[in-house]
């Protein structure tokens, strides 16, 4: 029981410095860190984007905007944020501002990747529709590029920016000058799903053999490293270009030493498989996103899985309800609601006296215009609704992250907790 009070405890009270990041409803298809380090962007199976504090395991702030899987997500220098989904859909936002300022529109097909020029002009973006296209973030006519056979999984640009690099279904990587100039076709024999490229030109792709293929845009190769038994989903680069992190479908992570081309070590945790990878400049970590729907953070320079919380004290109440069933239920949601009357706001309203409060009135609180107009009054019955069929269904226009609870014993177990920790019993 005091190993339950101490892990409900610390999610439920706001920990500091927490190394877990939850709050989605699906696997985590795309992680990406700002350049300060501070804050972190991860896109889901849930059809939501969730802006992160990462050292508080806060979220600030959920995006919804695409009508399915967010597949992709950047951040730019300039403090925006860019989203990209299986709608085809591109997304620019703002830190603050619950809906997207910018849209960008052309592809048609899923979006498999995003990449930021060198100079911070322009935006690349990879598809399903078998195109890449280069767009200006100032606006203007986006360039179409085209040449695979099939979908296009990822892109990048080169140091100079005078061209893209981009890994297809098809088993080939392109390299297509933006002048014009005829692009390089580089047969790797087996589809891929994920590249970077360093400072020094230097391509790393991960193929469907589980290998890391390293090459120059003319298609030299200077390395191979077996990273997986199984096919590469996500590759990233540390900051300083010195590590490689590889993930394989099943589950590995490999940390890679570039410049000797060996295996430091391979991650061993919870969290896995993973689907999405990202360094956090700034520190020596490595964060990855799962299919338990959390967001992780490693230490690259040993492989330690940074589990531990500081725990911070929680109130009464919820201290009496640490070992209630529905205390570890609602573990999902406490990244973006608080249950105490001096806690507030966070991503999501204060669930303090929800019971009996009409939806869309939590003081404080921007809601969703579709949330303002509706005729919902929260009850238990109607929060056991609510996670019986999901927000989309239930709430269609809310910025929820899309939450369901399939267990009749589980929801139940929730609902319940929530009443009593919301000081509705």
């Amino acid at each position: 029981m005091l190993r339950l009070f101490l892990v409900v405890t610390a999610l439920i009270a706001a920990p500091a410095a927490a190394q877990e990041l939850r709050g989605h409803g699906g696997p985590v298809r795309a992680l990406a860190a700002a350049p300060d380090g501070r804050v972190a962007l991860s896109g889901s199976f849930d059809t939501s984007a969730i802006l992160w504090d990462i050292e508080r395991g806060l979220a600030m702030a959920v995006l919804r905007g695409h009508e399915s899987s967010v597949n992709a997500v950047l951040a730019l220098p300039d403090g925006r944020f860019v989203t990209g989904g299986e709608d085809g859909r591109i997304l620019l936002w703002r830190a603050g501002r619950p809906e997207p300022e910018g849209r960008i529109e052309g592809h048609t097909g899923p979006i498999a990747g995003l990449a930021l020029s060198p100079d911070g002009r322009f935006l690349a973006s990879a598809a399903w529709d078998g195109t890449a296209r280069v767009t200006p973030l100032a606006g203007g006519e986006a360039r179409v590029f085209s040449g695979h056979r099939g979908p296009v999984n990822t892109v990048a640009f080169t140091p100079d920016g005078r061209a893209i690099v981009t890994g297809g279904h098809d088993a080939t990587l392109r390299v297509t000058p933006l002048d014009g100039a005829t692009p390089r076709s580089i047969d790797l024999g087996l589809p891929v799903a994920s590249l970077v490229v360093a400072t020094d030109g230097e391509i790393v792709a991960g193929g469907a053999d589980g290998r890391l293929r390293i090459l120059f845009a003319d298609g030299t190769r200077v390395g191979e490293i077996a990273a997986a038994e199984t096919p590469i989903v996500a590759v990233a680069l540390s900051p300083d270009g010195q590590r490689i992190a590889a993930a394989g479908i099943r589950g590995s992570v490999a940390l890679v030493d570039r410049a000797s081309r060996r295996i430091e070590r391979v991650l061993v945790g919870p969290g896995l498989p993973v689907w999405s990878l990202a360094f956090r400049p700034g520190t020596d970590e490595v964060m990855t996103g799962g299919g338990d729907r959390l967001v992780r953070r490693w230490l690259a320079t040993t492989g330690e899985h940074l589990g531990a919380v500081v725990l911070a004290r929680p109130s009464d109440r919820v201290a009496r309800l640490a070992d209630h069933p529905g205390a570890e239920v609602f573990r999902a949601c406490s990244a973006c609601h608080t249950l105490d009357p001096d806690d507030g706001n966070r991503a999501g309203p204060t669930l303090h006296g929800v019971i009996g409060r009409r939806i869309g009135t939590a003081p404080g609180y921007d809601f969703s215009p579709a949330l303002r107009g509706m005729d919902i009054v929260w009850t238990k019955e109607t929060i056991a609704r609510l996670f019986e069929i999901g927000p989309n269904a239930y709430t269609p226009g809310t910025k929820m992250p899309e939450q369901q609870v399939t267990d009749p014993d589980d929801l139940k177990a929730l609902v319940d907790f929530i009443a009593k920790a919301t000081g509705a019993e």
